[in-house]
């Protein structure tokens, strides 16, 4: 019986082209990170299911890929990286109560690895999906909260990005709104989570929302002029200063009083960023979750940070053609096999060239026409192939074709190590 060879919906494939520019991105974010003193970290792609459940709301819990392993333990898939790092925390560091000491706080951790929601797949949104967080464990300070802020927006310019715009707001904001505000009491978190809605969906569809959730239409007209006329906390303000001073444009950054974001464990500043002209939403968000971590290690330890939507980054890299040309070449030369007798000749200069740090491949089949070798360099766009007849062989030297401009020429093999290497 033939298995039909298919991915599962929202799950994909990544061929070599795709492949080489996330890691391309993935470089780039990486280094970016690390010029900060962030630290990488990796966890399981399985946690027990009461690590997990809980922490995202109602809504999250619904799109968490849980189930009962052969042991019969309920665990779930990493549905963000967030909570995982709480966990780390509280089970490694000497703050966390588990009686380990195993992290330096404060702790500036960055991972890039995959998370896993049961997401409705459309343009920009997957099943299975990498995210590249970075967060600072162990401040409640205005500046850890503006250098958080002050990464991600390095690590767009370093990928290209110039047009960009960071909208921030303070949780407690909303906060007072939903305890304080008559006659909001019992309703205010749901109001607040459809007003986070007012850019996608529009005003008149975030007024049904709330009235459909049997709050008057004039109430919920208040509701969101109230939210929408707050203005910048006094930490907010600091951090505003700070980020002028830490080299971000005023034009870059803005208050964005309606902004919520959907996750119940903020607790003070949250922002997302947009990148102009890119319509399938914010390619990055986070803010300030001081309890979240408390949950495990039973005492408040603060902590900071932002993750990238990392399939939006590609997707909008690619629509601002932000990869440099020739990225999906990964080898520069190609040592073709004139004839099975020459051979070791071809193995022997190959091997010079990988030696000189020349990213190098040999066609392994000696019998293969030369036509066939050219065509599987032009296949695979290398740049360069080396050509070693009997004539070149006699002479110590080799041929140079340009795989581009189809020009070649026979020269020593050390002029071709300095110029290529």
């Amino acid at each position: 019986m033939k298995i039909e060879p298919k991915t599962l919906k929202g799950f994909r494939d990544f061929l070599p082209k795709e492949a080489k520019k996330r890691q391309y991105a993935i470089d780039i974010l990486r280094s970016v990170f690390e010029s900060y003193g962030f630290e990488p970290l990796e966890t399981p792609a399985l946690e027990y299911e009461e690590i997990l459940l809980g922490k995202y709301g109602e809504e999250g819990d619904k799109l968490m890929y849980r189930f009962e392993d052969n042991g019969k333990r309920k665990v779930a898939l990493r549905y963000d990286q967030t909570v995982p790092l709480a966990r780390v925390i509280a089970q490694y560091s000497p703050r966390g109560g588990a009686g380990q000491n195993e992290l330096v706080m404060p702790f500036k951790r960055y991972q890039i690895q995959p998370v896993w929601r049961a997401e409705n797949t459309q343009k920009g949104r997957f099943r299975e999906f990498l995210q590249c967080d970075a967060d600072i464990v162990g401040l409640d300070t205005p500046l850890s909260d503006a250098e958080t802020i002050l990464v991600a927006a390095k690590s767009l310019e370093k990928l290209g990005f110039k047009n960009y715009k960071v909208l921030i707001n303070d949780r407690s904001n909303l906060f007072t709104f939903e305890k304080d505000r008559e006659p909001f009491l019992e309703q205010g978190l749901k109001i607040i989570r459809a007003v986070d809605k007012l850019k996608k969906i529009g005003r008149e569809k975030v007024l049904g929302e709330i009235v459909g959730k049997g709050i008057p239409s004039e109430q919920a007209t208040y509701a969101i002029q109230t939210i929408e006329q707050m203005q910048p906390t006094e930490r907010l303000q600091n951090i505003f200063a700070l980020l002028n001073k830490l080299g971000i444009n005023e034009a870059q950054f803005e208050f964005s009083p309606t902004l919520a974001r959907g996750l119940d464990y903020y607790t003070g500043l949250i922002f997302e960023i947009e990148i102009d002209g890119y319509t399938a939403g914010s390619v990055c968000g986070g803010g300030r979750y001081d309890n979240l971590i408390g949950m495990f290690a039973g005492r408040e330890i603060p902590a900071v940070g932002f993750a990238f939507g990392f399939d939006r980054l590609i997707e909008a890299m690619e629509q601002f053609n932000l990869f440099p040309a020739g990225i999906d070449a990964t080898t520069k030369v190609l040592v073709t096999i004139f004839s099975p007798e020459l051979k070791e000749k071809s193995i022997e200069v190959s091997s010079r060239l990988r030696s000189n740090n020349v990213s190098t491949e040999i066609y392994l089949d000696e019998n293969a026409k030369m036509e066939k070798q050219l065509k599987y360099a032009d296949q695979k766009n290398i740049p360069y192939v080396l050509i070693i007849g009997p004539e070149e062989m006699e002479k110590d030297m080799v041929t140079v074709r340009d795989m581009k401009t189809r020009e070649q020429k026979t020269v020593p093999l050390t002029e071709v190590i300095e110029k290529l290497k």
